[in-house]
């Protein structure tokens, strides 16, 4: 009786199959597309750094400090 309140009279359920599946590949999906943005995340900090400004100054020729 207990089995048939909890839906397991028949087996496994084709819809609840059907939609396991379905988020399984969502979950895969998006678990690509993360590891697709964390390269392009990696690879523009890697051109933001090249191109930084604190990069571009010279520390040999600083001017003296205004006092």
């Amino acid at each position: 009786m207990a089995k048939a309140l909890l839906g397991y009279v028949g087996g496994p359920d084709p819809r609840m199959l059907s939609e396991m599946r379905r988020l399984q590949q969502r979950v895969q999906d998006l678990e690509n597309e993360l590891v697709k943005l964390q390269a392009e995340n990696d690879s523009l900090i890697a051109v933001a750094d090249e191109h930084s400004l604190l990069n571009s100054i010279d520390l040999d020729q600083r001017e003296p400090a205004l006092t």
